[in-house]
């Protein structure tokens, strides 16, 4: 019997289905989502530096909200920039809306120089509420 399930948002964009990967996996009461990114509904980028980091979160919260969660149940985040100088104010604003409240989920940035032609990239672990 598997322990793990697949989890979809409700308008998932293409790029699921191009590289043959699940937006998130529950297992237990755990919540893995994957490299959300500023991807429109075609998988390709979103070209404003600014409306991309916002489109990930938005694609992060359609999966959370597809598991049963919210950002309040968010324990871990990983982001990855390409640009940290260009896009360091547009993360921490968006980061600031979704997760704004105590006590915050750890946090760990990393400068990367390649995304597949996107400039931000988020990942997560969350707890599904019971």
């Amino acid at each position: 019997m598997s322990t793990r399930k697949a989890i979809f948002p409700q308008f998932p964009h293409a790029l699921y289905n191009k590289h043959g990967y699940s937006p998130a996996v529950l297992s237990g009461d755990l919540l893995f989502v994957s490299g959300m990114v500023g991807a429109r509904k075609d998988g390709t980028p979103e070209p404003d530096l600014q409306r991309q980091v916002e489109l990930a979160f938005e694609n992060l919260h359609g999966v959370l909200e597809a598991a049963g969660c919210t950002f309040d149940d968010v324990v871990d985040v990983t982001m990855f920039l390409v640009d940290p100088e260009a896009s360091m104010s547009f993360v921490l604003d968006a980061m600031r809306k979704a997760l704004p409240r105590e006590p915050f989920a750890n946090v760990t940035a990393v400068g990367v120089n390649w995304l597949a032609g996107f400039q931000f990239e988020i990942k997560v672990i969350a707890r599904v509420p019971q």
